[in-house]
């Protein structure tokens, strides 16, 4: 694995590649340790100004642990914590330490006037980003859950902070919500100053703000440098080669003698990262899912009928949840719901699933169907919460079937990441991510043939979320997913959906979509009108045409309004034609550049760091002529 940072005793602290970056804080031989366990041992870490670190780990890993040592509010068992003088940390922790007796508009900006904090445009923008729904005079202990969450992470943001340590900052948060604060947290500092330290299970959100990662993992810290994509190329590199060497050293047992009668002297040779190697690992990787094999199995399973919904709506008194739904759902569809808090996603999983009755239209459902159900109450378990875990199982049969293969149900519960050590325990004994694994477990033990996911990521970690994937990609049947985890939508759903006032919408282009129209009508609303699109149209309100998924969200070029003339259409293709040609050679001087950092010497950090910002500014070049390149040709195709 590539570290993030480098650091050496007595020396300053130096970003791999040369650049002196400033210390903000750090941990030498950190040592955590509680009566039956070793959370931490040995740690040592650094912090510099720029640094945007993303920490990931199993549940109870110590991530938790290691930022509340960091920022001082837990005293490690062993070690040394040292931190600049003068060091501003604001820290969000998991529960908050909220007035409840407190209005929202003190818990925000204290007895500070309104000239004073409305004057701030970053205050304004915190506000906006994620609690400009609540009442100012409210109490706070009158609101719920995920309303304290987003007051007690604006509060925060609107403080000055050197070092910003966020335990979970994207729970309870939408999409929307998301989306901003990966772009606050981005445009927070000037480049190369300020500290982040994020611990999160949103791998999207990680991709967006981080450019390293600590792995808590074993009692080590283990860094990477890039996001998360970055790590996970880096982590599989790490495996192979400890699988290969595991193997040499096997090997070696049998060869050890001849060995040694040779006199052959001891060799060593510098590990080098090749970046070659990262893309081998994934260049014979066949796609996630083989989709037309898993709709012929549905398909199979379930009938050509699943659900139905024809001009559905339901009314709650003088309030249309939903109205207008007209929605035919496919065997083997893998749909995502998308959709502020509120907007009615979990009432439109109650008409699929029939829990609601629709108020108006219609919801028919085909006689194969077995709806199979992943709610956020833990309600499968609320009943077997004295029981083992391993008689939980035995209530099932022996064995299933997954994708080929026929498994144990012992068998999938580690394939989801549970340790055969857990099935000794009591369903009320296990962490809230043990028993959402084992309620997602349960779910599929039951056999369902259209499966309903809402909220599946909350209390996991990034490592259950992958091992989720990996079974939902062999499971042949319906798939419906409501999340604001873009990652999971992303990576487990073909389409996407979203529900703006009351109506359901197709978006072609996905989360990026999505979040284009959310603007658009948040920018509508406060401006009175919608406002003008650079080709002299209003835009598309998201409630439009939205009756039947069906109907789709237009292109972009439809959506722009613009039409090209014939000296317009020219001059577009001559760009696109020249984008092409730059693009190739592009290309060729990232391969390039890619050859020279293979080749290069891992112990010299300058030349390294100077290949690395070759690197990174003809990937930046690459992206802006890609996006050109898509505008232009969305025009030309109108």
């Amino acid at each position: 694995a590539s570290g993030g940072s480098c650091e050496r005793p007595g020396r300053r602290r130096l970003r791999c590649g040369g650049e002196v970056m400033a210390h903000l804080l750090g941990a030498q031989a950190i040592r955590l340790e509680y009566p039956n366990s070793v959370v931490l041992d040995s740690a040592a870490l650094g912090i510099g100004e720029g640094d945007r670190i993303g920490v990931v780990g199993r549940n109870g890993g110590g991530k938790s642990s290691l930022l509340r040592i960091l920022a001082g509010t837990l005293d490690p068992t062993e070690g040394l914590v040292t931190r600049r003088g003068g060091l501003r940390i604001g820290v969000l922790e998991q529960d908050d330490a909220l007035d409840a007796d407190a209005t929202v508009g003190r818990a925000l900006v204290g007895e500070a006037a309104e000239h004073e904090w409305a004057s701030d445009p970053k205050i304004r923008d915190v506000i906006a980003g994620l609690v400009g729904d609540l009442d100012w005079q409210a109490r706070v202990g009158t609101l719920s859950g995920g309303q304290r969450r987003r007051l007690g992470l604006a509060a925060l943001l609107i403080g000055e902070w050197d070092v910003l340590m966020l335990d979970e900052p994207t729970n309870h948060l939408d999409v929307e919500g998301i989306a901003w604060l990966a772009r606050h947290l981005k445009n927070r500092w000037p480049k190369n100053v300020g500290g982040l330290l994020v611990v999160t299970h949103d791998r999207w959100f990680l991709d967006e703000v981080a450019n390293s990662m600590w792995e808590v993992h074993d009692g080590v810290v283990e860094p990477f440098e890039g996001g998360y994509a970055a790590y996970v190329l880096q982590r599989v590199e790490r495996d192979r080669i400890a699988a290969a060497a595991e193997s040499k050293r096997q090997n070696l047992m049998r060869k050890e003698l001849a060995w040694l009668r040779r006199g052959a002297p001891a060799r060593t040779s510098k590990p080098r990262f090749r970046i070659e190697a990262a893309n081998r690992l994934i260049a014979d990787v066949p796609p996630v899912r083989d989709s037309v094999k898993l709709t012929r199995m549905a398909v199979s399973r379930l009938g050509k009928d699943v659900v139905d919904l024809e001009d559905a709506g339901v009314r709650y008194g003088d309030r249309d949840v939903l109205r207008e739904i007209t929605w035919r759902i496919a065997p083997g569809e893998r749909t995502a719901i998308l959709g502020a808090n509120g907007a009615g996603k979990s009432t439109l999983l109650g008409l699929v699933a029939g829990s609601i009755a629709p108020t108006s239209g219609r919801v028919k459902r085909g006689k194969t169907v077995r709806i199979g159900i992943l709610d956020q109450q833990f309600s499968a378990l609320e009943e077997i919460g004295g029981d083992l875990v391993r008689q939980v199982l035995a209530r099932y049969k022996t064995s299933y079937t997954v994708g080929e293969k026929e498994m144990t149900p012992a068998q999938l519960l580690e394939r989801l990441g549970f340790s055969r050590d857990c099935l000794s325990s009591r369903v009320c004994e296990l962490s809230g991510g043990q028993r959402r694994r084992l309620q997602l477990l349960l779910v599929l033990l039951s056999e369902p043939n259209v499966l309903i996911l809402d909220e599946p990521s909350n209390d996991v970690d990034t490592d259950m979320l992958a091992a989720m994937e990996d079974v939902l990609d062999s499971w042949p049947g319906t798939l419906i997913v409501v999340s604001h985890d873009r990652y999971l939508v992303e990576r487990v759903t073909d389409r996407q959906y979203a529900i703006f006032d009351g109506r359901l919408r197709h978006l072609p282009g996905g989360v990026d979509e999505y979040l284009e129209l959310s603007d658009a009508a948040k920018a509508g609303s406060e401006g009175g009108a919608p406002k003008k699109a650079a080709g002299g149209s209003a835009p598309k309100a998201p409630g439009k045409s939205v009756g039947s998924a069906k109907t789709g969200g237009g292109s972009a070029a439809e959506r722009s309004g613009a039409e090209l003339s014939g000296a317009e259409r020219r001059a577009a293709e001559k760009e696109v034609n020249s984008i092409d040609r730059r693009l190739a050679k592009l290309a060729d001087k990232v391969a390039q550049v890619h050859a020279r950092m293979a080749e290069h010497d891992q112990s010299d950090y300058v030349g390294l760091r100077k290949h690395a910002d070759d690197l990174r500014d003809l990937e930046a070049e690459v992206a802006e002529l890609e996006d050109r390149w898509l505008e232009l040709s969305e025009k030309l195709n109108d």
